[in-house]
């Protein structure tokens, strides 16, 4: 899995603050410098992108409504282009 579900504001500068930031952690290039990528794979660093931002969110729901901050969202992240993914909503609780 190369892609990452998380919770933030939603603010465009953050979301470009994001990618840069990713960008410099685990630049895409030279796909050389990843392992994984000597399996004919070159989404290395898409790997490890998603490691750090996480694969699931909890959140919590008060009288039928997500319980967010003003401004915050629920967003995916996508870092190894189109490729077919599916989600997953369990609710637990009365």
């Amino acid at each position: 899995m190369t892609a990452s579900v998380f919770i933030n504001d939603d603010e465009p500068g953050l979301h470009q603050d994001y990618d840069d930031w990713l960008e410099r952690l685990a630049p895409h290039a030279p796909i050389s410098q990843y392992r994984h990528n000597r399996t004919g794979e070159d989404n290395g660093d898409a790997h490890l992108k998603r490691q750090v931002m996480g694969r699931e969110v909890v959140v919590a729901i008060t009288e039928g409504r997500l319980d967010f901050g003003p401004w915050e969202q629920i967003f995916y992240g996508e870092f190894d282009g189109g490729r077919r993914k599916r989600v997953l909503v369990k609710i637990i609780g009365e």
